[in-house]
């Protein structure tokens, strides 16, 4: 709907930013800072490379409970962030982590900087403040079996994604010897 409006009418662009609440903003802002400190190389222990997954899966339960947990729809988006959740974590899951390095002794990660995490987060945040523009402008979308698949597929998608690249990570803190082997094999 948001879409629509601005590709036919782009000058609607101001009076939605407009009207876009303040704290909004702010949450963007944050984003983007969480965001962009991981464009460079860092440090960081099992607990804090765990906090951006477990954040942004709850903030896509979130977009999505709020969207439709109170629609008859409710079922089918569950049932579609499930399967787009787990459909994009075993895509990325299975991938390596490239230039990272678990030293067990000291229980830390040498993360290499990477845009991906930016991309995600400005990403479950379009997807979030396009929804809520959508469902303020035409409330009947809650209706739309379409529109209901899409967002919440989306939604799981984002939570697989930051999921499967967290279980990477994860992975190396278990079998830090094998994950060692297999990095500077590479």
């Amino acid at each position: 709907m948001l879409l629509q409006l601005l590709a036919d009418h782009p000058q609607a662009v101001v009076p939605v930013l407009r009207q876009t609440p303040v704290w909004v903003w702010g949450l963007l802002a944050a984003f983007l800072a969480l965001g962009l400190s991981q464009l460079r190389e860092r440090t960081a222990s099992l607990a804090r490379v765990s906090l951006m997954p477990l954040a942004m899966t709850l903030f896509s339960v979130s977009g999505t409970y709020s969207a439709f947990g109170a629609t008859p729809h409710r079922g089918l988006a569950i049932t579609a962030w499930l399967i787009a959740a787990v459909f994009a974590f075993a895509l990325v899951a299975r991938g390596r982590a490239h230039g990272v390095q678990y030293d067990p002794a000291r229980r830390l990660y040498r993360l290499p900087g990477s845009v991906v995490p930016l991309l995600l987060v400005v990403g479950i945040f379009l997807v979030k403040y396009v929804v809520g523009v959508d469902l303020t402008m035409a409330p009947q979308l809650v209706q739309d079996t379409q529109y209901v698949l899409c967002v919440a597929a989306l939604y799981g998608a984002f939570t697989g994604f930051f999921v499967g690249r967290a279980s990477r990570l994860w992975r190396l803190a278990i079998r830090p010897a094998k994950a060692h082997y297999s990095l500077n094999g590479e």
